[in-house]
C-alpha cells in the first residue's frame, strides 16, 4: 500500500515544514496579562500574594547576607515574577527564587555559584559554629535543579535581558523636589525596594516607580513635594499621572494589607496608610482616572465578538510613549493566555500549540519581516499565514 500524502491546504499548494514561532521579548507586562495568567493557571490574589512575599523577602535576604548589589535584587524579583507568570506551580517558591538570583548574578556581573547561594540561604539562621561551606554534599542536587531552572528562567523573559533600576532615579529626584533631602530621601529609597513586593515594576517604567516612591515618601513623612505631585514635568518623562497614580495605590495596598512584609510599613501606622489611600481614592475619583493604567477588562462588543479596548498612548507630539512602543498589541484575547513549552507541546492542563518550535526575538519589526518572508517560502496561503499569526500572538 503506497504511503499517505500529506493533505494539501486551499488553493493546490503543497505546505511545507512548520516554520515555528516567534516569541518578542517584551519588557513591560501590564495588570490584564497579568490577570489573565493567573486565571489560566486556577491561581487565587491572596495565594499569588503570599509565594511572592516570601520569595521576594528569601530573595532580599540572601542578596544582603551575600552583599550583592541592588541592581541584582531588582533582575532577580523581575525574573521570578515572570517566572511565576508562567510556571505558578512548577517547582517550591525557593527553587524558583534561587534560580531567579542566580540567573540576575550572571546577568549583572556579580557571578555566584549555584551553591554559594544556596549556602547563604542555609547559613543565614545558624550560629557561627554551625555553618558550612559551598562544598558540602548536602547541596550536591540541589544546585542542579536551580541549574536547570535557570532555562525555563530565561525562556520565561523571552531572553531579554533589559532590566530598570529606580533607585538612583529616586534619590536625584528625592535632592531636586524634597526641601528634607535626608529623611525623605532614605524613606523614598527603602521604599523603592518595597516596590518590588509588587508587580508594579513589571509594569512601569523607570520615571513612574522613582516619581511614585518619592511621592508617597513625602505623603508618609508629611512633606509634601508639591513641585513633583503638580505632574509639570511629567511630560519630559513620558509618562502620565494614571500611571504613577496606579503605582503609588500599588505600594499604599501592600502597606495596607501586609505592613508587616514590608521595610517602611513597619515604621508607620496603619491609620498612615489609609488616611493617604483615601486621599489618592478622592483624586483619582475626582480626575477620573481608571485603577490600571493598561487593562483589557473594558471590552465592547463589535460584529458579534468581545474585543478589548487598549489602546495605544501617544504624547502631545504623536509619539508612542516607550511602553507602547515594547509592548505590541498582544492582549486583545480576552481568554487565559495559552502556554507552549519551548518545543512548541503545550504546557500540562493549558491550551496551547501542537506543533512547531519556539525562537526569541527582541526587535518586532525583523520579527513582522520574518513572517512574511516566511510566509510566502512555506507556500501557506493568506488563510494559514492569518491562523498562525493569531496563534503566535495569542501564545506570546
Amino acid at each position: 500500500m503506497a504511503p499517505s500524502q500529506p493533505a494539501e491546504p486551499s488553493g493546490g499548494l503543497q505546505r511545507g515544514p512548520h516554520p515555528s514561532y516567534i516569541q518578542i521579548a517584551k519588557p513591560y507586562v501590564f495588570e490584564a496579562r497579568i490577570q489573565d495568567c493567573m486565571l489560566a493557571a486556577g491561581i487565587t490574589e491572596a495565594r499569588d500574594e503570599d509565594i511572592r512575599l516570601q520569595a521576594v523577602a528569601w530573595i532580599d535576604n540572601v542578596r544582603r547576607a551575600m552583599h550583592l548589589p541592588v541592581r541584582t535584587y531588582n533582575t532577580a524579583v523581575v525574573y521570578f515574577h515572570k517566572f511565576r507568570l508562567l510556571h505558578p506551580d512548577n517547582t517550591g517558591y525557593i527553587d524558583a527564587a534561587a534560580a531567579a538570583l542566580f540567573t540576575a548574578c550572571k546577568i549583572e556581573d556579580t557571578l555566584k555559584k549555584s551553591r554559594d547561594i544556596l549556602c547563604a540561604a542555609h547559613n543565614e539562621k545558624l550560629t557561627a559554629s554551625e555553618q558550612v561551606t559551598p562544598d558540602d554534599p548536602m547541596f550536591e542536587n540541589h544546585a542542579k535543579i536551580i541549574i536547570g531552572i535557570e532555562r525555563l528562567m530565561l525562556e520565561a523573559s523571552g531572553f531579554d535581558f533589559r532590566n530598570r533600576y529606580p533607585q538612583r532615579l529616586v534619590i536625584k529626584l528625592a535632592k531636586v523636589y524634597s526641601a528634607d533631602k535626608v529623611s525623605v530621601g532614605k524613606t523614598a529609597y527603602k521604599m523603592s525596594l518595597d516596590l518590588y513586593r509588587t508587580f508594579a515594576p513589571l509594569k512601569q517604567t523607570t520615571p513612574t516607580m522613582a516619581i511614585a516612591c518619592v511621592e508617597l515618601a513625602g505623603r508618609v513623612l508629611g512633606k509634601p513635594a508639591t513641585e513633583l505631585e503638580s505632574g509639570k514635568d511629567y511630560k519630559q518623562w513620558r509618562i502620565t499621572r494614571q500611571e504613577v497614580m496606579e503605582t503609588l495605590l500599588d505600594l499604599v495596598d501592600l502597606y495596607t494589607h501586609h505592613r508587616s512584609s514590608t521595610i517602611v510599613g513597619q515604621d508607620h501606622a496603619l491609620e498612615e496608610f489609609i488616611s493617604i489611600r483615601i486621599a489618592l481614592n478622592q483624586e483619582a475619583s475626582a480626575e477620573k482616572l481608571a485603577r490600571f493604567t493598561q487593562s483589557n477588562r473594558e471590552k465592547t462588543m463589535a460584529n458579534g465578538t468581545i474585543t478589548n479596548g487598549v489602546k495605544e498612548r501617544k504624547d502631545s507630539k504623536g509619539l508612542a510613549s516607550p511602553r507602547s512602543i515594547a509592548s505590541p498589541k498582544d492582549i486583545k484575547s480576552p481568554q487565559p493566555i495559552g502556554l507552549t513549552s519551548v518545543t512548541g507541546t503545550p504546557v500540562q492542563g493549558k491550551p496551547g500549540l501542537k506543533e512547531g518550535t519556539v525562537r526569541f526575538m527582541l526587535d518586532p519589526e525583523r520579527a513582522r519581516d520574518e513572517k512574511h518572508t516566511v510566509a510566502d517560502f512555506f507556500k501557506m496561503d493568506e488563510e494559514e499565514y492569518e491562523v498562525l499569526v493569531e496563534s503566535d500572538r495569542r501564545r506570546v
